[in-house]
């Protein structure tokens, strides 16, 4: 079994030897998007400088590579969530698209006034949204699963939901402010007990949960290369291949066509009738490298070890007086989000940048999710394959250095 050596791996990515405000930089905002190893960049870079030229339209021969080296993305992706073909496997933006996508795509196949999409409390607002529109437009109705204080789904009030008119279940593998690791499999179970569909949201899973999407028996997942070592501006959408042949097109647009006349066009069949215009192939490339990347390392190993920075994190901040804990799931994953009495999460934030420590403050995109704890704002700490239990410790030090000046009464 190969040895975790978070040290050897913190040489891979260059961001990391970097300083903020004259202080080396303590990056502790992976859930937003996380860091990009020296290998992605170098493939971004050796795309655009040997090998830049469009896919699938040309014949010349580094159109031809180029095209080949995208497809081999496309199956790499498909063995990295164990999708049943690579005709599963959709290209885009990110996450946001994706559940746009279906939104769009499946809302037009399926959905009909009357209908019943089911989401959940603790979703961020790129699962919510696409479904409140969805709604106004087609006269259906969105419902929510409420969560306990302790950030869970209540389940029990989830099975109640269920009926003939639910069509869609849409929620997120784990919460990107609780950190709750939501029971998937078992939801869908549920959902697919009334016949209805279901909608990952894995963007906060796919860089170090397993993901095998035919044991979940999820009919759509969702996830960005952003948030898993890779770049920005690429995405994926797992369907399954018998609901992305019923469904219209998303966009229109080059390349997603069979034959267009001026009265009328054909379409070609899944993935390509989803991915419009020219694709995003340094992007795609460098997906492919982080992918690689992270099987390198392993999940197992990189979820062990994001599981005792999280440990370590929770033992450190509960020692603070005024602070209060927002999401203390059973399943939770290195997500931690919290506030301080008298002391808030904005100030708090710009004196930790001031100190080279880069934490994310705000709603985090999830405002009805702070709401049900009684907050309109919060710190959020989050952790990469890279973090070290040191680098928590200098971030609680300064914590405590930012309350003893802004809160003398509590700091200690």
């Amino acid at each position: 079994m190969q040895i975790f050596d978070v040290w050897k791996i913190r040489e891979n990515f260059p961001m990391l030897k970097k300083t903020m405000n004259g202080k080396p930089l303590i990056y502790l905002d992976s859930a937003a998007t996380t860091q990009k190893p020296q290998v992605v960049i170098d493939m971004i870079k050796h795309f655009y400088e040997e090998l830049y030229a469009t896919v699938y339209r040309s014949t010349y021969d580094l159109a031809t590579h180029a095209t080949e080296l995208y497809n081999r993305v496309r199956e790499k992706t498909r063995h990295f969530i164990n999708a049943s073909t690579e005709k599963e496997v959709i290209f885009t933006r990110g996450t946001t698209e994706s559940i746009n996508l279906v939104a769009r795509s499946f809302g037009r196949a399926f959905i009909r006034r009357g209908d019943e999409i089911v989401i959940s409390e603790m979703e961020h607002h790129s699962n919510i949204v696409p479904w409140q529109l969805l709604c106004e437009e087609y006269g259906a109705k969105l419902r929510v699963i409420p969560i306990d204080d302790r950030g869970e789904l209540r389940l029990d009030i989830f099975h109640q939901m269920l009926n003939e008119k639910t069509k869609l279940v849409s929620i997120a593998h784990v919460a990107n402010v609780t950190g709750t690791i939501n029971p998937i499999k078992l939801v869908i179970q549920k959902a697919h007990h009334y016949g209805a569909k279901v909608l990952i949201d894995g963007a906060q899973a796919a860089s170090h949960m397993l993901v095998d999407v035919q044991d979940l028996d999820s009919d759509f997942y969702a996830f960005s290369g952003h948030k898993m070592y890779g770049p920005m501006g690429i995405g994926v959408l797992y369907g399954k291949k018998e609901l992305l042949e019923m469904m219209p097109p998303f966009m229109g647009g080059g390349d997603m066509i069979d034959e267009v006349f001026m009265d009328h066009s054909t379409f070609q069949a899944a993935p390509f009738k989803f991915e419009a215009g020219t694709p995003s192939v340094a992007e795609v490339l460098g997906f492919g490298v982080a992918i690689d990347y992270i099987r390198s390392i392993g999940k197992e190993a990189i979820s062990a070890w994001q599981e005792k920075l999280l440990q370590h994190a929770t033992e450190k901040l509960l020692e603070l007086k005024g602070v209060q804990l927002i999401g203390t799931a059973t399943q939770k994953t290195s997500i931690l989000s919290f506030t301080l009495e008298d002391l808030h999460p904005l100030d708090l934030g710009t004196i930790l940048g001031l100190k080279g420590i880069a934490v994310r403050t705000g709603h985090l995109c999830a405002q009805p999710t702070l709401r049900r704890f009684g907050a309109n704002t919060l710190t959020r700490l989050s952790f990469g394959l890279y973090n070290t239990h040191e680098e928590i410790d200098v971030c609680l030090h300064a914590i405590k250095e930012a309350m003893a000046l802004l809160q003398p009464k509590l700091a200690h």
